[in-house]
């Protein structure tokens, strides 16, 4: 078993989730190619993170599975924005770690 993290990444935990609970138990090479064609960010960041999982674990893509793609909450950037009679009211821009797993087809 191989795998990839990717921690502090600008992305909110919960449309990562979404995306990561898609690819899970699906072969790579599969799970791939229907990140490519997603449109959200979330496909974009967990694609880059399955390739390095898969290149880590030195075999090819059409002979793993993903056995686990998890997105966890991170630290949330704190912003302010200005509001009526001085004022202020918080922004949170949430960060996420992104962590996946991938095994050889057959291996458990």
């Amino acid at each position: 078993m191989s795998r990839a993290l990717l921690k502090f990444v600008r992305l909110s935990p919960t449309k990562g989730r979404l995306i990561a609970s898609e690819i899970q138990g699906l072969n790579a090479e599969k799970a791939l190619a229907s990140l490519q064609f997603m449109p959200n960010k979330a496909a974009r960041v967990i694609y880059k993170v399955l390739a390095s999982a898969v290149a880590n674990s030195g075999f090819d893509a059409s002979k793993a599975v993903v056995t686990s793609a998890r997105v966890d909450k991170a630290a949330a950037l704190r912003r302010f924005t200005p509001r009526a009679r001085g004022r202020a009211t918080p922004i949170r821009k949430p960060t996420s770690h992104i962590l996946v797993e991938v095994e050889k087809e057959g291996d458990k």
